[in-house]
């Protein structure tokens, strides 16, 4: 028997104990080594056999524990389908649909689905308040003098300090400070890539990182993003000849939530070191983990300097404050020579801010909180839509972040209906704005990190009707 189908035999074996609930919810599986030995395969079959069970959501990993049955392992509703390579030929920017989407901002009534950013109640905001009038009292000049280019360091100290998933490799001195992850990875691809150059993105993929590329002038590939995996490594392997530089989210991923598992990060970080291409790593959502333990980046893997690894508090304390950063590795004198040029240096008063914050604002049980009403939030949407939409809707199951990503019936234009939806004071993502190229007409990217409440349901259960009366 093949390899391939010896691995699928074993998941299906698996999957059946499940179904029969011989496995229940919460129960805790075999080992991979017991797996290997009862049925007499390599380890490598095993860990096959779990990953198939694993991107069905049928089960999942705890760090150090093991794998369990997972808690959506009696979902409705079916992954979204896995995208496919797209090369730069037959591009269709979606510059005109994101346009208006932000245009909506302006309007308070409006029931923002479409944004990228958690709600208000779901930020320190009073803490952050009374730490901006204690920065003002004890910085230099209150904050109106310049700053060392490479950043504030009390911040990128405590950045450094709060890496310790990263095995202490990075120190302050390994930080450039940034107007945001967007910021940085601006100034990432400008470090590693030239005009005309091709750069590797997952799809889909958040629409502003295409923006950026595209006013730069580079081609770009987008590589197939599985919904719970990750980037399709064997893809990426087809086109590394032709690429300049990767830029990825390894850890849930805009909009489908995904986690690369981590040896695959590692074998993506051998795989580029190999061929010398750098990797442009948003870790944006790292922090906002479901499971047990913050996964790694692949920064934490990276011994040549390859990975420049971005991040900021957008998306876990204040996203107007535009306070992120970069640890660039072997890149970081060009990094801060771009930044000299552009800005000189980075307003220090949001940084100090936001560095006594995560000193001594308690972030760590912040983060413990928010990362509790997010999973909440999440299965509380995942409910509603079953409840709500059309049978054959598609669902992502996100491991982290606040993105749900849903894949509708094919006859449905997600573009046409934003139309319908706006008139109702209903804003959400049309699946289009995540790519280059004509696909995910049928697909929407809702946000999850709101206040939940009646009326939130309610605009759940109305967005539904519009799906259905769609078809």
């Amino acid at each position: 028997m093949r390899k391939e189908a010896l691995y699928l035999k074993i998941a299906k074996v698996i999957e059946g104990q499940i179904d029969s609930e011989t496995l229940r919810l919460g129960d805790k599986l075999p080992s991979i080594r017991t797996i290997q030995h009862t049925y007499d395969v390599s380890i490598n079959t095993a860990k096959q056999a779990f990953l198939e069970l694993e991107s069905k959501s049928l089960i999942e990993s705890r760090p150090k524990s093991g794998y369990f049955v997972s808690k959506t392992s009696r979902r409705k509703f079916s992954l979204p389908t896995v995208g496919k390579l797209k090369s730069s030929q037959d591009e269709k920017h979606p510059e005109d649909l994101i346009g208006r989407i932000f245009d909506t901002l302006k309007d308070k009534e409006v029931r923002q689905f479409s944004l990228g950013v958690p709600d208000k109640s779901l930020l320190p905001i009073a803490k952050l308040n009374k730490g901006m009038i204690a920065a003002i009292r004890n910085l230099n000049d209150s904050g109106t003098s310049y700053e060392p280019v490479q950043g504030s360091i009390n911040l990128r100290r405590t950045i450094a300090k709060w890496s310790l998933v990263l095995d202490g490799k990075l120190t302050e001195d390994d930080i450039v400070t940034t107007s945001g992850t967007m910021n940085a990875i601006y100034n990432c691809l400008l470090a590693v890539t030239q005009r005309g150059d091709t750069i590797a993105v997952e799809t889909p993929v958040y629409f502003g990182i295409l923006h950026v590329a595209r006013s730069m002038g580079l081609n770009v590939i987008e590589i197939p993003n599985h919904p719970i995996t990750g980037v399709d490594l064997d893809a990426l392997k087809k086109v590394l000849p032709q690429i300049k530089a990767c830029c990825f989210v390894t850890n849930f991923s805009n909009p489908l939530g995904c986690l690369m598992p981590e040896a695959h990060k590692k074998e993506l970080v051998n795989m580029l070191t190999e061929h010398n291409i750098p990797l442009i790593e948003d870790d944006l959502y790292g922090n906002l983990f479901f499971g047990t333990a913050r996964p790694k980046p692949c920064k934490a893997f990276d011994e040549a300097g390859i990975v420049l690894w971005c991040g900021s508090v957008s998306k876990t304390l204040a996203p107007g404050y535009r306070v992120g950063w970069v640890a660039p590795g072997k890149f970081k004198d060009k990094i801060i020579r771009q930044k000299l040029l552009q800005t000189i240096s980075t307003p220090s008063l949001y940084q100090e801010v936001v560095a006594d914050f995560m000193e001594h604002g308690r972030f760590d049980h912040h983060l413990r909180t928010l990362r509790g009403k997010l999973y909440g939030n999440c299965l509380k949407f995942q409910r509603a839509i079953e409840d709500y939409f059309p049978h054959n809707t598609k669902i992502s199951q996100p491991q982290g972040g606040f993105m749900l990503w849903l894949e509708l019936d094919k006859k449905i234009d997600a573009a046409k209906l934003y139309d319908i939806a706006i008139n109702q004071k209903i804003s959400f993502a049309p699946g289009r704005m995540f790519s280059l190229h004509n696909q995910y007409n049928n697909c929407m990217r809702l946000n999850f990190g709101l206040e939940w409440n009646e009326k939130l349901d309610f605009d759940l259960k109305r967005l539904g009707n519009i799906v259905k009366s769609a078809i």
